[in-house]
């Protein structure tokens, strides 16, 4: 039978300290600093992705309006209805005030239309048809008030156009249409829209 050696313990309390390598410190902050990156880079990496889900989301402030035509035209100025009642046209965060558009939030818009008219035709191509033009602009607030579109029917019966323009909470939109001329009722033909792009 083979002896084994004794060994012997240490008591409690005798002041006997086991010293540590020093790596184990450098590790514990490693781990640590390791930690709270990856906490940053989370919180960075979901910031980014709710930013990219705002700017590519199409449901952010976009209209697609057709002409409300429910009297005789007296004004200058042409009246929009929208709503997925009217087929193809809706809103989503601009309102109506008095059939002209409201923005509700600041940013970058793509802004369209078209409009045609009803009383047009080769035989109209006149001198009075070269002054046939239609204008699209902020109206509301005064302070603001300024010209986005002016467009000219020339020899054409109808008038298309689209731009990228500022626009802040509160502007109102107006369409302006010279008189007599009158836009077709064809939502094929006629039409308003906006689409927010950009902060």
């Amino acid at each position: 039978m083979q002896r084994r050696p004794r060994t012997t313990m240490a008591e409690e309390g005798s002041g006997c300290t086991l010293r540590r390598p020093p790596w184990v410190s450098i590790l514990r902050v490693a781990f640590l600093l390791f930690l709270i990156g990856m906490v940053i880079y989370c919180f960075l990496c979901n910031q980014r992705l709710s930013q990219q889900h705002q700017l590519e989301s199409p449901g952010w402030d976009v209209a697609e309006l057709q002409l409300n035509h429910t009297g005789p035209r007296q004004d200058f100025r042409l009246h929009w209805q929208g709503g997925p009642a009217l087929g193809r046209s809706f809103m989503h965060g601009p309102e109506l005030d008095n059939g002209q558009l409201c923005i509700q939030r600041t940013g970058i818009y793509r802004l369209h239309i078209q409009v045609t008219l009803t009383n047009c035709s080769s035989s109209t191509w006149t001198s009075t048809l070269h002054r046939a033009t239609l204008s699209v602009g902020i109206c509301s607030p005064t302070t603001r008030s300024i010209s986005l579109l002016r467009l000219n029917f020339y020899r054409s019966c109808t008038v298309t156009s689209q731009r990228l323009t500022p626009l802040a909470h509160g502007d109102t939109l107006c369409t302006n249409l010279t008189l007599p001329w009158l836009p077709s009722r064809n939502s094929d033909e006629t039409f308003f829209g906006v689409q927010w792009v950009h902060p």
